[in-house]
């Protein structure tokens, strides 16, 4: 059995109910795209790149509206956001080429949410020994590329 571990997540697991707002409500209220991580906008969705990724590429899909449980999305918007979660996973193949991908809702906090009052998709992109030595022994994460670089290089390659 193979296990992900993510110890650099814990910095954020901890602050998550600290922060006070919603970045995904802050991200949708608009303002600076780059700052925000945002890669996408549309009448129902949002796709922003995770801040603390689990690899590079690693973005999230959530709707407009604040709301928390999965049930309670519209046609619309579960629509919208599965075509976000679909087009973002060809702009990285088109840019990054992964071998795979983990797509995924984490919905409540015993499963893993980290924002648990406002549903998101995660899409995290996969290559062949991406998690190796460096999180496991020395509790840190090697991503290539600056989020900058990776949220303009897929904001630019977003089919329209």
């Amino acid at each position: 059995m193979e296990r992900l571990w993510a110890p650099w997540r814990l910095e954020y697991i901890k602050s998550a109910d600290e922060d006070g707002g919603c970045i995904f409500c802050d991200a949708a209220a608009g303002g600076d795209d780059a700052e925000r991580l945002v890669l996408h906008r549309g009448s129902h969705a949002i796709a922003l790149l995770n801040k603390f990724p689990y690899a590079s590429g690693h973005f999230m899909v959530a709707p407009v509206r604040h709301v928390g449980e999965y049930g309670e999305l519209t046609d619309d918007e579960v629509l919208e956001l599965h075509r976000f979660a679909w087009a973002g996973m060809g702009a990285l193949a088109h840019l990054y080429g992964p071998q795979g991908y983990n797509v995924g809702w984490n919905l409540g906090r015993i499963a893993g949410a980290g924002v648990v009052d406002h549903v998101h998709l995660h899409v995290v992109p996969r290559w062949a020994g991406d998690t190796n030595f460096m999180p496991v022994l020395a509790d840190v994460k090697v991503l290539p590329e600056h989020l900058q670089e990776t949220r303009e290089k897929l904001a630019t390659a977003w089919p329209v």
